[in-house]
């Protein structure tokens, strides 16, 4: 018995030792579930992220609306009318619109008004006599002056004032402001689907100079249907 019971207490301490060396494997082996703090900055709910699609969609399309899409640059009104009785045949509503820019600079060479007409005459008479080309102005603030010429290039126009004053005549120059009008039809945005690449080649062959523009719109046809 006394053997029995040695036997048994030797096994016993060779099996606690054998466990107490299995353990530190199995902690080891076994770790809690945790993110890193990049992770966690990554997850987004399902919901965050259509809300932002969403929200970006939104504000493109109010982008988009904010721009209209313009068909002309006619010199004409009545080449911007067909066009647009030409839109209006095909569902695709539009409205002219005339705009005007600066085109360039003329000069203006002239001799300051006098005090009647008579006295404007005969200094006419006297520069026409020493081969001056010159003419009567006889509207605006410059009447019964007297116009030595309109020249497109400045350094013309200084020539001839220099001229003019080195034989004595107190000549002046004045800028001439050109502007040209051109007129456009704004399509309607919900129009402006309608028009693809095929129709504006066949408009561009029945108006000539057709040019189209991205421009801002403006309330004339914003609201069109």
């Amino acid at each position: 018995m006394r053997w029995l019971f040695l036997l048994l207490l030797v096994i016993n301490i060779f099996y606690f030792v054998w466990n107490q060396q299995q353990l530190p494997g199995l902690a080891q082996s076994v770790s809690p579930f945790t993110l890193h703090s990049g992770e966690k900055d990554q997850i987004r709910l399902i919901s965050e992220e259509v809300y932002k699609r969403a929200s970006a969609s939104k504000n493109a399309r109010v982008a988009d609306a904010a721009q209209c899409l313009f068909l002309g640059g006619f010199e004409h009104q009545a080449d911007a009318a067909a066009l647009e009785q030409r839109l209006l045949s095909l569902d695709i509503m539009s409205n002219v619109h005339e705009r005007e820019a600066e085109a360039g600079v003329d000069y203006w060479v002239y001799l300051a008004p006098l005090g009647s007409r008579e006295a404007a005459l005969r200094q006419l008479k006297e520069l026409q006599s020493r081969a001056v080309d010159s003419y009567l102005i006889t509207q605006g603030d410059l009447a019964n002056g007297i116009s030595l010429g309109i020249f497109s290039r400045n350094d013309s126009a200084r020539s001839v004032l220099q001229r003019m004053r080195s034989i004595g005549y107190a000549a002046e120059l004045r800028e001439l402001r050109r502007a040209s009008r051109t007129f456009w039809l704004q399509v309607a945005p919900r129009s402006s689907y309608l028009i693809g690449d095929d129709l504006l080649v066949r408009l561009a062959k029945d108006f000539s100079g057709l040019q189209q523009q991205q421009n801002p719109c403006e309330n004339a046809v914003a609201s069109a249907p």
